[in-house]
């Protein structure tokens, strides 16, 4: 990790989410007012597990390193610093690293009325392992 330099903090092992995950990730939550918004930094193969936001759905602004988002029944698209992802609610997906690479994210909540995550099954190796850097 040393070669790897992102603008916001590191912040804490994201234990409180860590059965969503494969892998290694850090959470430092930036904003829990008004708009929830967090840096989340993953180490390399790490990913989360798939998932819908209901009703407000979630924007990623990408920050550094390499990494992957994919909706459900889609082909996965390569992330790098500087990409943003707006995901509509509803929508089943992941992100998370490369395989090579630490990758990092402002991850932001659509602010919706009644509004919640719902985490389905992990993303498999298999699934993972096909990705194409």
């Amino acid at each position: 990790m040393s070669d790897f330099k992102q603008p916001f903090p590191l912040g804490i092992k994201n234990d409180a989410y860590a059965e969503y995950f494969i892998g290694q990730s850090y959470i430092a939550l930036l904003t829990k007012e008004g708009v929830f918004s967090a840096n989340i930094t993953f180490e390399p193969g790490c990913r989360n597990n798939w998932h819908i936001h209901h009703k407000g759905g979630q924007i990623l602004l990408c920050t550094a390193g390499e990494g992957w988002y994919q909706e459900k029944g889609k082909p996965a698209q390569k992330l790098k610093a500087g990409d943003v992802v707006n995901i509509p609610p509803e929508v089943n997906h992941w992100h998370g690293a490369a395989k090579d690479s630490w990758f990092a994210h402002i991850a932001i909540s659509v602010p919706a009325e009644d509004a919640s995550n719902e985490w389905l099954e992990p993303v498999t190796d298999e699934e993972y392992d096909k990705l194409e850097d």
